[in-house]
């Protein structure tokens, strides 16, 4: 309830009358941070490792991520999935990690090889097997996008609606370029038909 100095019966100053106020906050709910990080980090650094190849710059791009969603807490969120929303922000993270290695590459001279990635639990063993390090490998050599969609289809298991909406393409998009990345993955491992 509103006093008559414009602040509520606690004391706090009222947004009443000040349009920039409302309009901001009429543009959606601010986006619950805490909420996403304890929940979902640790699938987003999988899929980050899947992108740039270590777990190090994997957990800085996530780590970067939640700290500018943090910075920016008072704004509104996204309208839509606010989970598709950062997983496109760490996706987004992936490709300037991978665009500042290669301009570090080039600077150097030669192209860095893809690091190993370290052997801290039974999770990472697995992926160190012969069959899943040529994979990683094939997958590597696969165009952005290819890349991309078949890591968040088959290692995260997105529908291609939600994939759709993390990459700001269509269904159609989606489709095609899966089909078209896995024939290249089935090239490079020499699994074709």
């Amino acid at each position: 309830m509103l006093r008559g100095d414009g602040r509520d019966s606690e004391g706090a100053a009222s947004s009443a009358g000040r349009p920039e106020v409302e309009s901001f906050a009429a543009k959606g709910p601010a986006m619950d941070i805490s909420a996403l990080f304890r929940k979902h980090y640790a699938e987003l650094v999988r899929l980050a490792v899947m992108l740039v190849g270590d777990r190090p710059t994997a957990e800085d791009v996530v780590q970067d991520v939640f700290a500018r969603l943090h910075a920016r807490r008072d704004r509104p969120g996204p309208t839509g999935d606010q989970l598709a929303y950062v997983r496109a922000c760490v996706l987004n993270g992936c490709r300037s990690a991978l665009r500042r290695r290669t301009l570090l590459s080039r600077i150097a001279g030669s192209r860095a090889p893809m690091p190993d990635l370290p052997h801290e639990s039974a999770e990472h063993e697995v992926i160190q097997a012969e069959g899943r390090r040529q994979v990683l490998a094939a997958l590597a050599t696969l165009p952005r996008r290819r890349r991309e969609v078949l890591v968040l289809r088959y290692y995260l298991g997105l529908r291609e609606a939600e994939i759709a909406a993390v990459l700001g393409i269509t269904p159609g998009t989606v489709k095609s370029t899966a089909a078209r990345g896995l024939g290249a993955l089935a090239r490079a491992l020499g699994e074709e038909s």
